[in-house]
């Protein structure tokens, strides 16, 4: 197989959590530029509606489902719309999720709650039902995970999210147990782990750390709005085939200081 046809995802169809803005619109153009058919989720319909149409405008065929995924209830009906419009879904990329900022000492527990729910039981949940409807029936299936270098340590002075960093801790060792589970099934299971990107979630500690956290990156810049293009498609493609169950950090190096 040649190499470009190892990237190609010509026929395929990949359903993108949180696909609205962002990180998670910067990897439906680039799953969508390699041929995928692209479904993606948030909350917000007129968030969804922009989105749609810059993908359009690249040729992409879109799906958009506004729903709220902290419902966990509201996720068969999810899957049902997916796979009624496309016929199954052969990428998963759980992005979607939340952050709080509190000291551990002071953080509400309603707060606590609804992070885990989100970033673990919803991408767990939503995870279960692709896999059992779509994926482990063909025995083929791509899942990547949006986890955070926050996952893989403490945080700098001045930042004070561990609801935030437990989440992206349980999500790696998800993305590695169902590796060893579902592998059985021919499903590659990884995780991304990105550092700082300008975005919605991330302005209000950028707004106070942006220097401090460019200081203490080797490359000396924030992620860009190209920084996840290629590594979702490589984990999306046959390209990495026979790679299940690891993580990769797309942070400018900050985490190797």
């Amino acid at each position: 197989m040649s190499v470009r046809k190892l990237f190609d995802l010509t026929g395929k169809t990949a359903l993108i959590t949180g696909g609205s803005r962002g990180l998670g619109l910067q990897m439906a153009e680039a799953l969508g530029e390699m041929g995928a058919r692209v479904a993606i989720t948030a909350r917000k319909q007129d968030e969804l509606d922009a989105a749609a149409a810059r993908l359009k405008k690249l040729d992409i065929d879109t799906l958009t489902i506004a729903t709220d995924l902290a419902k966990l209830d509201t996720i068969p009906a999810l899957v049902d719309t997916v796979v009624g419009k496309f016929g199954s879904v052969d990428i998963l990329v759980n992005n979607a999720g939340a952050t709080w900022g509190a000291p551990a000492e002071d953080h509400p527990l309603d707060a606590w709650h609804k992070i885990i729910n989100l970033n673990l039981n919803a991408t767990f949940f939503l995870t279960q039902q692709i896999g059992k409807r779509c994926m482990i029936p063909k025995r083929a299936g791509k899942i990547v995970n949006i986890a955070s270098i926050a996952g893989l340590s403490g945080n700098p002075p001045g930042m004070a999210t561990i609801a935030y960093n437990t989440s992206k801790a349980g999500l790696i060792n998800f993305t590695r147990a169902l590796a060893s589970e579902w592998g059985r099934f021919n499903i590659n299971v990884n995780a991304i782990c990105p550092g700082f990107f300008p975005s919605k979630m991330s302005r209000g500690l950028l707004d106070k750390l942006e220097q401090v956290v460019i200081a203490g990156t080797p490359l000396h810049r924030l992620g860009g709005e190209e920084d996840l293009k290629g590594v979702i498609v490589f984990l999306a493609s046959e390209a990495s085939r026979h790679i299940t169950g690891q993580y990769l950090a797309v942070d400018g190096g900050s985490s190797v200081t």
